[in-house]
């Protein structure tokens, strides 16, 4: 049995990348020891550098591409896969939509699920989609900076194009820096719990065009906010809200609870499926509706409603689904937990004329529960869960209800597997392909659909 590494810290070798983890690393293996290497793809030959050495596995930098994968994608900034931000950017997108195809693929043969995984549907333009930006501001050499983190660290590298971002926001956000800079504006130091300024935050409707942008801030106190709000305001023109979002806690959780309205709405509006939504500072919004109007329509057609459904929403954020689906059935109940969005969700009905949708603020693995126990009988569920997927009571809950269908949009592939065996298990089977969609183009985020119909 190991006790130690057979890799060293500065150590270096050769060798072919034979896989890509699921953080998007490459995995090279040194007598069967795997290291995992940024930016190196399957099929490459490369001379790495172990970086950090642990028990089971190690990290490695590539020294020297030898032989390059016809996969690689030469045309791409490199900030955009040091930093994290869009790690996958190096491989040709084909590739990629391949890569998340076959994740799905290997994650159910881990679980001894048989599943059909069809090919990944994609974007046709998978950059510049992103319609939110939240931008780490901090100081480097002494000066105000917009940027983002390089990997696995609190260093901030300086970047003007996002690559995955609306290039308006991007825009934006240069804007907003220069401004702040101009009026001296200190930037916050994490390690002190000082300066101002921590974070930019910049929405833009992707049909509407209207722009919020919101400074987080650590004081309540804003120096020169009247001209700096003037500046961004005329600046600006798509600008439609500025806020102060103040977050006065030493935390890496980005966002405050207190909000302030320093100039124009206190919310910007989007459409989504000719529906109408409101979007505050803290509301959840897709980041990329183009690929949310795909997914949720492929859910809601593979739900193959009539018109006379009564529709469970687990998870149901602002509404999205529930209000997309509302003229399709008899009525929706939906449950969230953020009670925010909650209030979101009741509000955009509301605005849309929708009334056959109900919003109930609550943990969803207990709403269905308390749902199952009044004898509520759905003929479709809906879950559309965080990363962590679905808890095994809410599993035994919405499979008890018996509904004909139980369609599962997924974020993370791997809690999707391990769920579909207890799904499975209570008499249910997968109807179709699982069907992957590329939400998060460059990235390694996995969103897919999945139908289980009850067994006859």
């Amino acid at each position: 049995m190991k006790t130690k590494s057979p890799v060293v810290k500065n150590q270096e070798f050769e060798g072919e990348v034979i896989d890509l983890t699921y953080q998007g690393l490459g995995v090279v293996k040194i007598d069967d020891f795997p290291v995992f290497v940024v930016n190196a793809i399957p099929g490459e030959i490369v001379k790495v550098g172990i970086t950090k050495a642990q028990k089971n596995f190690a990290f490695g930098r590539v020294i020297k591409r030898l032989k390059d994968s016809p996969n690689r994608n030469q045309d791409v900034d490199q900030d955009a896969i040091t930093t994290g931000i869009a790690p996958l950017a190096n491989l040709k997108y084909d590739a990629q939509l391949a890569y998340k195809q076959s994740q799905i693929v290997e994650l159910f043969k881990k679980v001894h699920v048989d599943a059909n995984v069809a090919e990944t549907i994609g974007m046709e333009n998978p950059v510049g989609y992103r319609n939110k930006a939240q931008i780490p501001v901090r100081e480097i050499k002494g000066e105000l900076t917009t940027g983002f983190y390089r990997r696995n660290s609190h260093n901030l590298v300086a970047i003007e194009d996002y690559y995955i971002q609306d290039p308006e926001i991007d825009k934006a956000i240069v804007v907003v820096r220069d401004i702040l800079r101009k009026y001296h504006v200190p930037a916050y130091d994490e390690f002190t719990n000082q300066g101002v300024i921590r974070t930019i935050m910049v929405r833009r409707g992707y049909y509407s065009h209207e722009m919020m942008v919101v400074l987080v801030t650590r004081t309540k106190k804003l120096q020169l906010v009247d001209e700096i709000v003037r500046e961004i305001s005329e600046a600006l023109p798509e600008v439609k809200s500025i806020i102060q979002n103040i977050n006065p806690d030493k935390t890496n959780v980005i966002m405050g609870r207190e909000n302030n309205v320093l100039w124009g709405a206190k919310i910007i509006k989007d459409t989504l499926f000719d529906k109408q939504f409101e979007i505050g500072p803290l509301s959840f919004y897709q980041v990329n509706p183009q690929t949310t109007e795909r997914l949720y329509s492929l859910a809601a057609d593979k739900a193959n409603l009539q018109g006379d459904e009564l529709v469970i929403d687990a998870y149901s954020g602002i509404g999205t689904i529930s209000l997309t689906i509302a003229d399709r059935v008899r009525e929706v109940m939906g449950v969230e937990i953020v009670e925010g969005a909650v209030e979101d969700a009741k509000r955009n009905a509301k605005i849309n004329g929708i009334k056959n949708v109900h919003f109930t603020l609550g943990k969803a693995e207990e709403q269905m529960v308390a749902w199952q126990e009044a004898e509520v009988q759905p003929d479709v569920i809906f879950v559309d869960p965080p990363r962590k997927g679905l808890t095994p009571e809410l599993i035994d809950a919405a499979t008890a209800m018996a509904p004909a269908k139980l369609i599962y949009i997924s974020c993370n592939p791997a809690t999707l597997a391990r769920d579909a065996v207890q799904i499975l298990a209570n008499g249910y089977h997968i109807s179709g392909d699982i069907q992957p969609v590329d939400q998060f183009p460059q990235t390694t985020h996995i969103e897919s659909v999945t139908v289980f119909e009850k067994d006859v």
